[in-house]
């Protein structure tokens, strides 16, 4: 009779060890440190709710406080070069693209300020309506860190699409 206790609690706990190593071995480690980018747009300083200080030079700007691009709407993002220097390009879901095209048609003149982790990084001047369903931007982040932050915006971006994904099926 003992033995068979015994024999009881050792599958017991054999069980119970497996279901727990089974249960760990579906969180997946992340190659990279979740990074949210959202855009704000620039208000009127009567009509502003929240400010935005870039970090480098200082420059304050008034923004609503509801972003017009969220971590949700950017698929991927991409390091570019120009002539004035290196830049971030940011690829807009489809229903994102048309919104973007929307609101930089009726505000140009405007700005959207560029926040990564709640952090002001940089600033884009709306010049004419965003037609092509990205966003290019300069930031005032060491040109060094720049691609340690592509590979965090795009393991972010990446793992919230398939999320968004998994809830529509």
């Amino acid at each position: 009779m003992k033995s068979s206790l015994r024999l009881s609690v050792l599958l017991l706990g054999l069980v119970s060890l497996f279901a727990m190593s089974g249960c760990n071995s579906f969180s997946k480690k992340r190659d990279y440190d979740p990074t949210v980018a959202r855009f704000f747009l620039e208000v009127a300083e009567g009509d502003a709710f929240a400010s935005a200080t870039l970090p480098v030079s200082g420059v304050k700007i008034a923004v609503n406080s509801k972003p017009v691009i969220a971590e949700f709407d950017i698929v991927h993002v991409e390091l570019a070069k120009s002539d004035m220097g290196q830049f971030l390009l940011f690829h807009l879901t489809a229903d994102a693209a048309r919104d973007l095209y929307r609101f930089t048609g009726d505000n140009q003149g405007r700005r959207l300020v560029l926040t990564i982790n709640d952090k002001a990084v940089g600033a884009r001047q709306i010049d004419r309506p965003f037609g092509a369903g990205s966003v290019a931007t300069f930031v005032e982040i060491p040109d060094d860190l720049l691609p340690a932050l592509i590979k965090n915006l795009n393991g972010t971006s990446d793992e919230i699409q398939k999320e968004i994904i998994k809830k529509k099926s």
